[in-house]
């Protein structure tokens, strides 16, 4: 399971939605599903956010391994 930490990123970098969202061209909608972890961007997309964000890719979502029992 990927935890999106998109979120905890802008907090820290004092970056909101809507602005994310103008940076990239998209819908602030769009950013908040993201951030919930209903969609998941698409390998350019995220590199782009990443850029946005100044962080690497792969820390934008954390990875929880599925519980087997």
């Amino acid at each position: 399971m990927l935890k999106p930490r998109i979120k905890e990123i802008m907090k820290k970098k004092g970056i909101k939605q809507d602005q994310l969202a103008e940076m990239l061209g998209i819908k602030q909608q769009m950013i908040s599903s993201y951030v919930r972890g209903v969609n998941i961007p698409s390998l350019e997309r995220a590199h782009q956010i990443a850029h946005y964000l100044g962080c690497k890719v792969d820390e934008l979502h954390e990875y929880i391994p599925d519980e087997e029992g």
